[in-house]
């Protein structure tokens, strides 16, 4: 059993020992402490909290476990239930609630649960903040309320529909040029809570041919639930066959978003941001955002547009941050996450959808032309598992020291950038890997770097 506390949450294994696992008594204790934290700092004055989950098959339970504490400590609970994060996100904002927490470990198996803890903007919490909570929760600071100030429970199940809403609104989605393309679109929800909301925005955008593979909602994920070429090949076979336009797989709460071309190929889970972006800087120009393990395709079509390219540390609060201080316009992560500050600072799976339907009818082209259009690079991501014997500290400094001719990056492990390619070595927030990401103009030379790096450390190791 595993249990993996860090600033942004807490992620682990269901069952287990009381110290093992994400059991009922650590799901006590960290939700305490975050509504210890809230409490101390929130400026908003409802009372409340947005609770929402994705479809996993412990997500009732840990849900029971969170509302009844947050009642406990006098809190009003929004309980939205089935819900994606992005969603659970925008309604934070919509009930002008102090916080919200989502319950959801995104890609991990089905074995895995977790909370994702939200501030009273909708966004992820940053390093500090995740800190004091983890010290409140170390230290048990935190008192629960008497008998005439418990928290209630508000059930509101409209927010899906909110959500669609709002992606319709925004100006760069044009519903009636998506409607006049007649797209035939193939979906992937990977039997979760896109199940539930990717057909409906699909058919408010005015896509009447929807084959779907996974959609329902019972959280025994069918495959693999990290949206990776190697775990689509249902889905590819459905292209063919189905002769759809387009395809799109989600992860199990939907901030990340896989296309799929008309011929059954990846579009590739780095290019979902490339492409978004490059269709929001041709109307809206300006700066972009993406962390150090993205491609570096963004910054081209940053630069073809007109406007600065710039990079963050590994994770959406950092991303978020960095938008803010570039005032970008688009940003995001190249693991299919794109946050778009016009509808709200969170990756959205919903967002990129629609902006990417939109650019399609607008250019009338095939998904597999409009990907030959991006500037061509290949990433290789590969993985180190962690022991005990590993100091992962020590072995980025020795690899830091022995390339130090070249361009260096250490704000989040380290990043060399060589003047063709580039490889960035970090060790995973969620996981216990050391993650090896390289890039380059073919894939033989990212894997090759990939592996060079991975023979250093183990010879280092």
């Amino acid at each position: 059993m595993t249990l993996i506390k860090s600033i942004s949450g807490i992620r682990g294994t269901i069952g287990g020992m009381p110290d093992e696992g994400l059991n009922p008594l650590a799901v006590v204790k960290f939700v305490s402490a975050y509504a210890t934290f809230i409490r101390n700092h929130t400026t908003v004055n409802t009372n409340r909290i947005v609770v929402g989950r994705d479809a996993r098959i412990s997500g009732l339970m840990v849900k029971q476990i969170v509302i009844g504490t947050l009642t406990g400590t006098g809190f009003d609970v929004v309980d939205i239930d089935l819900a994606t994060t992005p969603t659970v996100e925008i309604a934070v904002t919509m009930e002008n609630a102090c916080g919200g927490i989502i319950i959801t470990a995104s890609h991990n198996p089905k074995q895995w649960n977790a909370l994702k803890l939200l501030n009273e903007r909708g966004e992820f919490l940053n390093a500090e903040e995740g800190n004091t909570i983890l010290e409140i929760a170390e230290k048990e600071q935190f008192e629960y309320a008497t008998i005439d100030h418990l928290g209630k429970v508000i059930t509101d199940m409209r927010y899906k529909e909110r959500h669609i809403d709002s992606v319709l609104k925004l100006d760069l989605v044009d519903v009636d040029a998506i409607r006049a393309a007649n797209f035939r679109v193939a979906i992937d929800c990977v039997n979760s809570v896109g199940g539930i909301v990717i057909p409906d925005l699909l058919y408010a955008l005015g896509v009447k041919e929807i084959f779907k593979l996974h959609c329902n909602p019972h959280g025994n994920f069918s495959h693999n639930p990290e949206p990776l070429p190697e775990n689509l090949t249902e889905i590819s076979q459905l292209m063919k066959h189905a002769k759809a336009d387009v395809g799109f797989v989600v992860d199990p709460d939907v901030d990340r978003l896989a296309i799929v071309c008309e011929n059954g190929e990846m579009f590739g889970e780095e290019y979902t941001l490339v492409s978004v972006s490059d269709y929001v800087l041709s109307n809206v120009p300006g700066n972009t955002v993406s962390n150090l393990s993205s491609s570096r395709a963004l910054r081209d079509v940053t630069v073809k547009h007109g406007g600065q390219y710039h990079a963050a540390a590994v994770g959406e609060v950092n991303v978020v941050a960095r938008m803010k201080e570039t005032n970008a316009v688009i940003g995001g992560e190249g693991n299919g996450g794109v946050i778009y500050p016009a509808s709200h600072y969170g990756r959205d799976a919903l967002t990129g959808i629609a902006l990417f339907l939109t650019n399609l009818a607008k250019k009338k082209v095939k998904v597999s032309e409009l990907r030959a259009a991006c500037p061509s690079y290949f990433m290789s991501k590969q993985k180190i598992e962690l022991t005990p014997s590993i100091n992962v500290d020590a072995i980025l400094l020795k690899v830091k020291d022995r390339f130090a001719s070249y361009d260096i990056t250490d704000i989040d492990g380290v990043k060399i950038d060589f003047p063709d390619k580039w490889v960035h070595l970090r060790k995973s927030n969620t996981e216990p890997i050391i993650r090896i990401y390289s890039e380059a103009h073919t894939l033989k030379e990212a894997e090759e770097l990939g592996g060079e790096l991975i023979a250093i450390i183990r010879e280092m190791c």
